[in-house]
């Protein structure tokens, strides 16, 4: 039987419908207003083999922090519904990750208590891309922590992002997703030594 969360969240800012199964194919189905965030979710799903589902707008004439943030809040929310008491998974997962000029490494803890540490060493420029519209689109690079802070509140977790060395902000932070999806899937795959056992000492994670 699948493992799977399914959450939605709104405000006053932003609306943020998520479905997710931990084990799934990697298929993303994205209706989402962000074309880059598009791009590293497809990314997060594939390198972790989960099934996402997200349909979210947002006060983005204001800027893309609320949405950006309050999607990692609510895809975190559907890991921790889909993992429920983390009985028998492995827990904890480790990924050194190489893209081009690039390295990543991300280590992950589904410890029950949320914890960032986030060296992302972005230059917090915006990317510009082109734009299905007339102009240019841009993706606010500050935000990627935003995400990832909402993302280990929401789940419970401790998460270690580090950029050891990189140029392109685009490959440090496609990297970073990468990394992290493979992480996690280690961490929530089923361990079947133990596979009727909380993995902690006592005896609950939280």
């Amino acid at each position: 039987m699948s493992r799977s969360g399914e959450l939605t969240r709104k405000t006053k800012e932003t609306e943020v419908q998520v479905k997710l199964n931990v084990d799934g194919t990697g298929e993303a189905h994205l209706d989402y207003p962000i074309g880059f965030l598009v791009h590293m979710l497809n990314t997060f799903a594939r390198h972790g083999l989960f099934d996402l589902d997200i349909r979210a707008v947002g006060d983005l004439e204001v800027d893309q922090h609320h949405l950006v943030e309050d999607t990692g809040i609510v895809l975190g929310q559907c890991f921790a519904q889909a993992l429920g008491e983390r009985r028998g998974i492995h827990r904890t997962g480790a990924c050194l990750f190489p893209m081009d000029e690039t390295l990543v490494q991300a280590a992950v803890d589904i410890s029950g208590r949320p914890f960032l540490v986030f060296n992302g060493r972005l230059s917090n420029i915006p990317l510009v891309s082109g734009s299905v519209h007339a102009g240019t689109a841009t993706f606010q690079t500050d935000t990627v922590e935003d995400f990832w802070q909402g993302f280990t509140s929401g789940a419970g977790i401790t998460l270690h992002l580090d950029v050891l060395r990189g140029r392109s902000d685009h490959h440090k932070i496609e990297a970073l997703f990468k990394a992290a999806a493979r992480a996690l899937r280690e961490a929530v795959e089923l361990d079947l030594r133990s596979a009727d056992l909380i993995p902690s000492t006592k005896g609950v994670l939280v």
